[in-house]
């Protein structure tokens, strides 16, 4: 195939073709579920109902004119890709951004390439003796992206679309309040958008996580629990309660020396995370509550937000 071609074509840049050309060789792709079957996966996966609707309507159906022939190779070459990484714990574009304006078959590319490795990271699962309720809830991470995503009005999707890919190659477990990261030479800690962070919900997750992990990766070994987020920033006691949560939980780290994370920008990882906007202009943010009022007046005031990592014993 002409790779500068099908570049052109999906108006990505040729470099990122190639990569996926690459990165995926000739390596198996995997079928998407049926039709038929997906408005209930759809379901279990959280997927909103507005977004279900848009990708049952684009479903990459044979006769579908929607799905040109560009388009189709990077759906069988993106899944291949992230397929031939399962069990990787890295952070893994599947693809190019592409332009999602063109229409919900451009919008939700990435999406039927995650359905269509359902199957392989629920045997990946099953292999190491996963709960099934453990999979699924792990899984539904993709709903609350996509709901996250249409609040952000397509704004979040870029970081989305390579996060899930964690998810897809059985890196990822929610355990409770807080998603495990595994893999890595610690248990990475990850905060989903689901509710208050209470002290007890906290302590449980890292219990569940402490036994889920020696149980079901026993090969594994892991002397430590981290999290690199801007919520261990310690500039954020100037505005918190002591009995806030996220004191409470920033309280539990031992925080390792500040480094600027290589690619990040703090300031916008707040907004992204606390406002879920990257474009409204400060004045302009909610003041609705004192962690909401606390971010906007740092940053009016030319300050600027830390990422700070720590750690808890395992």
């Amino acid at each position: 195939m002409d790779l500068q071609d099908t570049a052109a074509r999906l108006g990505v840049p040729a470099e990122d073709v190639d990569r996926v050309h690459r990165l995926a060789g000739d390596r198996p792709s995997a079928p998407l579920p049926d039709r038929a079957d997906a408005p209930a996966i759809l379901a279990r996966l959280a997927v909103p109902a507005d977004d279900a609707a848009e990708i049952l309507e684009a479903w990459p159906v044979a006769d579908s004119p929607l799905w040109t022939p560009e388009l189709r190779w990077l759906l069988d070459r993106s899944i291949a890709l992230v397929r031939a990484d399962l069990g990787g714990h890295g952070w893994l574009p599947p693809g190019p951004q592409l332009p999602r304006e063109r229409g919900p078959a451009w919008r939700h590319l990435y999406v039927y390439a995650y359905l269509a490795l359902l199957d392989v990271v629920l045997a990946y699962h099953r292999d190491h003796g996963v709960p099934e309720s453990v999979s699924w809830a792990s899984l539904a991470d993709l709903g609350r992206n996509l709901a996250v995503d249409r609040r952000m009005r397509g704004e979040g999707w870029p970081v989305m679309q390579s996060w899930l890919t964690l998810h897809a190659r059985g890196a990822i477990y929610e355990l409770g309040r807080l998603q495990h990261h595994r893999g890595g030479s610690v248990i990475d800690l990850h905060i989903p958008e689901s509710g208050p962070m209470t002290p007890e919900s906290v302590t449980a997750s890292l219990d569940a996580g402490r036994a889920f992990f020696r149980r079901h990766f026993p090969h594994e070994s892991y002397p430590a629990f981290a999290c690199g987020s801007w919520l261990l920033d310690p500039q954020l006691l100037e505005y918190l309660p002591e009995d806030s949560n996220i004191v409470r939980f920033q309280r539990r780290f031992e925080l390792e020396p500040y480094q600027e994370p290589e690619g990040l920008d703090a300031d916008v990882e707040v907004l992204r995370f606390v406002f879920r906007t990257l474009t409204t202009p400060l004045e302009q943010l909610p003041r609705r509550t004192v962690l909401e009022r606390a971010i906007a007046d740092h940053l009016r005031a030319g300050r600027h937000w830390q990422i700070r990592r720590g750690h808890i014993p395992f």
